[in-house]
């Protein structure tokens, strides 16, 4: 069966604008307290508390309608993308619980073996306990975890705490949303988005740590720009982004050609363009927010074995500046 015909959206594409999304959490008094090292006043990956001078706790939930046809492939995709978020902050997962909506009367039930099996052979993988979970009959199927890790208080990776003269590393190739789109539309499987969805981002995770890097964040549903002018806003600085260095899958600009753009993805661009200086086409800068499905980590900080794509400066007039 084709699962991505039971969805209007797909993977973090149909996640809620940005702006929208800030605006309602605005109206919304955060959580407070001494030991609440992060919370949702930058819009950081996860939520972060410290239990004593050596542990804390690392809390996130993520999950979204099928990204793939493959029920095996989106229960692994999913699954990484919601750990990511933990590795995001510099964390190891600990344990996670499943989040399943599914059609009972639209898709079979039995269908959902595969993707809960999808996500428990990840869960595996990482080294993260899986155990249970909630499910609901929902006009939608859709599937995740919620995660818990375990992180050092005194070497966490947060959005807030970029530094001028700092370069920026991106450690997955862009593209998904583009291509999930091709899949969603047309059928055709693009053999290596799947790969680069389906690989966590721990290796990625303590690189950057082993690095001496204090700064990160996964992209993903608000594509690149989105993501940085976010850590550039909490940090209160600036970038500088160098657009040819940045890796894209291989089908991605014919596809792009092609016309599949999710909606996501210039929603983010419409977001982020007040913010934005560029010197770069409408189309590179569309790309440059294509919305990522379980894509990599943004890091403020060189990480061995991955592109450098600019650096953070001093903040200036625009947030981030593309040439």
């Amino acid at each position: 069966m084709r699962l991505t015909q039971y969805a209007a959206g797909g993977g973090c594409a149909c996640k809620v604008p940005p702006g929208e999304l800030e605006r309602v959490l605005g109206t919304v008094a955060p959580a407070t307290g001494e030991d609440l090292l992060v919370g949702v006043e930058n819009g950081d990956d996860a939520a972060v508390v410290r239990l004593d001078g050596e542990r804390a706790v690392v809390m996130t939930a993520d999950f979204f309608t099928p990204v793939v046809d493959s029920a095996y492939d989106w229960g692994r995709i999913a699954a990484v993308n919601a750990l990511s978020d933990v590795y995001a902050m510099g964390g190891e997962p600990l344990v996670a619980v499943n989040l399943l909506a599914w059609p009972r009367d639209k898709v079979p039930f039995e269908l959902a073996a595969e993707v809960l099996r999808g996500g428990a052979d990840v869960a595996r993988l990482a080294g993260c306990h899986l155990a249970g979970g909630h499910s609901i009959d929902d006009p939608e199927p859709k599937y995740g975890l919620a995660v818990t890790g375990t992180a050092d208080p005194a070497r966490l990776l947060r959005n807030d705490a970029g530094r001028a003269g700092v370069p920026l590393t991106l450690t997955k190739p862009l593209g998904l949303g583009v291509l999930n789109n091709r899949h969603k539309t047309t059928g055709e499987v693009f053999d290596d988005a799947v790969e680069v969805m389906t690989t966590l981002n721990g290796p990625a995770s303590r690189a950057a740590l082993d690095a001496g890097a204090v700064c990160a964040t996964d992209v993903t549903g608000f594509g690149l720009l989105g993501h940085l002018y976010k850590l550039v806003r909490a940090s209160g600085v600036g970038a500088v982004v160098d657009a040819s260095a940045v890796p894209y899958l291989e089908a991605a600009r014919a596809s792009y050609d092609a016309g599949y753009v999710p909606g996501g993805s210039r929603r983010n661009l419409d977001w982020v363009r007040s913010h934005v200086a560029s010197s770069v086409s409408e189309d590179e800068l569309v790309l440059l927010a294509d919305a990522q499905t379980s894509g990599g980590l943004l890091v403020a900080g060189e990480v061995p074995g991955y592109p450098v794509i600019g650096e953070l400066v001093p903040a200036g007039e625009a947030a981030i500046t593309v040439r």
